[in-house]
């Protein structure tokens, strides 16, 4: 899969309002794919997806769905309506769900007449650490396996890509690897780690087998937001 390096980078619109989502936009028009996630969603509602497709911009609509199979399916219905490019689901809502879902987002995207999102199971969230895994959710699998099992299991499901931990990329590709990969939990040299446990760099992370990246305080907390997204292209370039 050949993608330019801007292209690969994928920023969240981390913010409470729209207000402060479309600053944002204005502050570095040079991104061209960028995630909605559950609190600006919440706050703004489709509105900030119209916007960005105003400014023809690609669209992670990250809403991390995890319920019941009817409900999932519902949801991805109504969500691949506004024409986003990528979807969350959660992997461990197990596999009638996943292919319920994937199914109802190829439905409602039909209906409204727009293309369907990817869908990506989430795998482990990049802030949930192997001793959390283990001793807080009780999960009798090394970090390793559980992702592999997820992958696997969306793949099965007929779901396109995974959200997985840059540490777990080339695990996935051992068994999954048609899978486009989608990878939170990286962060350049020059950054903090912030929040984030299982963590590599850009380059390291495209080396290792990611397709797409998210990266988001490096560049919209940064003094100059579109140096420090022209210093991560440059680094995926490089590659």
């Amino acid at each position: 899969m050949s993608i330019a390096p801007a292209d690969r980078i994928i920023v969240p619109l981390d913010v409470p309002s729209a207000e402060e989502a479309i600053a944002l936009l204005d502050r570095v028009p040079e991104v061209n794919f960028w995630k909605v996630g559950l609190e600006l969603f919440v706050s703004a509602g489709p509105a900030v997806l119209q916007e960005l497709k105003t400014r023809d911009k690609k669209i992670f609509l990250d809403l991390k769905f995890h319920d019941i199979p009817n409900t999932m399916a519902g949801a991805c219905r109504a969500a691949s309506r506004y024409g986003v490019d990528f979807l969350t689901v959660h992997a461990p809502a197990a596999k009638t769900a996943l292919a319920a879902s994937q199914a109802a987002a190829e439905e409602g995207a039909a209906a409204a007449g727009v293309k369907a999102p990817m869908l990506l199971a989430v795998t482990v969230l990049t802030s949930i650490s192997t001793r959390s895994l283990a001793f807080e959710l009780k999960v009798p699998l090394e970090m390793l396996d559980y992702v592999q099992q997820m992958a696997l299991m969306a793949q099965d499901s007929g779901i396109g890509g995974c959200v997985c931990s840059p540490l777990e990329i080339e695990g996935i590709r051992q068994v999954c690897d048609d899978l486009i990969l989608v990878c939170p939990g990286v962060r350049p040299t020059w950054a903090a780690k912030g929040d984030q446990r299982r963590v590599k760099t850009p380059g390291d992370a495209i080396k290792a087998g990611a397709n797409y990246l998210v990266i988001g305080r490096p560049i919209t907390q940064a003094e100059d937001p579109a140096a420090a997204f022209g210093r991560i292209c440059e680094e995926i370039a490089a590659v």
